[in-house]
């Protein structure tokens, strides 16, 4: 209008102020009702705008997208995409990155890749933090080398990448079980400025010994801390459990007790991997005083029935693979301990151990819980 020469009165003013209040309300229920789960209402509020020639807005469009995605709508979602854009709505980068995040959580790069490239054929630019949504969705879902590809796209564009763009693609190297790879790409990163951080180390370190590179993986722990690097819980813990399941128990021990000199503390998952791997190799009364130490120490609560249980190491009891009086003594002994009948559980396991019978990882651990259970409450008694 002002180009026309066309002047604005009240009249005009009040017109825009209006239609301008209108849509807020509208975008503001239909962002309520995304955000309460009620896609329904949140649509027929949506169909509503539309026909009284109102626009919604982006940060509404691309909540319901996210509502959609969340709920693997993933169909609706990229139908929705499709009208905005037939119906001239302003769609954005975050708005393709949501639907593209939705395929590769719902195991569909094939996908999210085709959403990409649309977004790139539609003029609308990414920005770094959808270029790093992508490199990880491809890392997580097995195609790595393509996510070098798009590295380098964002390189090209003038882009600096976060820190975590190259641990993600170091990750995702290990994952596909591919480490040399892995520290190729991270040397050749280091020499372009890459500065590997405490998070690096511990990506390289499980991956070497997700491979059985343990020797490799100490080298690697030994020549980080010559180099003054920092190091962590987590990084202890990797060589822990890997020293563990080798059988390496003296080694694993040194590295805890210098864990604890540096005043790193040892935690629920350090103990699980000693205890575990103490009651795989059959050592349970080894796997007994060790638990009770550490409770003696304070190092350990009740929860360590929590221990054992869920340990990512991928061991897990195998119902299966043992026969049916192992599983019945097994229920016999955890309902005892339940009981707290701790004394008959003790002497019917013992029995078993003599007999030769294997008993399940999780019973041992309730036993030993119960029998540390009873050791406190033992020596509160007799305090008091």
């Amino acid at each position: 209008m002002s180009e026309k020469g066309v002047k604005m009165n009240a009249i005009t003013h009040n017109i825009l102020v209006k239609w301008f209040c209108k849509c807020v309300t509208y975008n503001t229920l239909i962002n309520g009702y995304c955000k309460a789960g009620n896609m329904g209402e949140a649509f027929r509020m949506m169909d509503e705008l539309g026909r009284k020639g109102l626009k919604m807005d982006t940060v509404t469009l691309n909540t319901i997208l996210h509502t959609l995605c969340g709920e693997k709508k993933l169909a609706e979602a990229y139908k929705l995409l499709n009208s905005a854009t037939r119906r001239v709505y302003i769609i954005d980068e975050v708005s393709y990155g949501t639907l593209m995040m939705g395929y590769f959580k719902d195991e569909k790069p094939d996908k999210a890749l085709e959403v990409w490239d649309t977004m790139k054929e539609k003029g609308v630019l990414p920005s770094i933090v959808t270029y790093n949504s992508i490199i990880g969705g491809l890392c997580q879902s097995g195609k790595t080398d393509q996510a070098i590809d798009k590295l380098n796209e964002l390189l090209g564009s003038g882009f600096v990448p976060y820190e975590t763009s190259y641990n993600t693609i170091i990750h995702g190297y290990c994952q596909e079980g591919d480490v040399e790879k892995a520290f190729q790409f991270h040397n050749k990163m280091v020499e372009n400025s890459f500065k590997p951080d405490v998070f690096t180390c511990n990506i390289l370190l499980r991956g070497l010994c997700r491979e059985g590179m343990l020797e490799k993986a100490l080298k690697l722990f030994n020549t980080w801390i010559s180099k003054g690097k920092t190091i962590d819980t987590v990084t202890y813990n990797t060589l822990i459990s890997s020293l563990c399941k080798e059988g390496r128990f003296e080694d694993a021990f040194d590295l805890l007790e210098e864990m604890e000199e540096k005043k790193l503390c040892p935690d629920q998952y350090t103990y699980n991997a000693i205890l575990s791997a103490l009651t795989d190799a059959g050592r349970i009364k080894e796997a007994e005083e060790f638990m009770s130490k550490m409770v003696e120490m304070g190092k350990l609560s009740d929860q360590s029935s929590q221990l054992g249980k869920g340990q990512d190491d991928g061991t897990h009891d195998n119902p299966e693979g043992s026969d049916s009086s192992s599983i019945a003594y097994s229920e016999q002994i955890k309902e005892l301990c339940s009981q707290g009948k701790y004394k008959e559980a003790m002497c019917i396991y013992e029995e078993l151990t003599q007999k030769g019978v294997s008993i399940n990882k999780s019973t041992v651990f309730s036993l030993m819980d119960g029998l540390i259970k009873r050791r406190k409450s033992t020596s509160k008694a007799a305090r008091l």
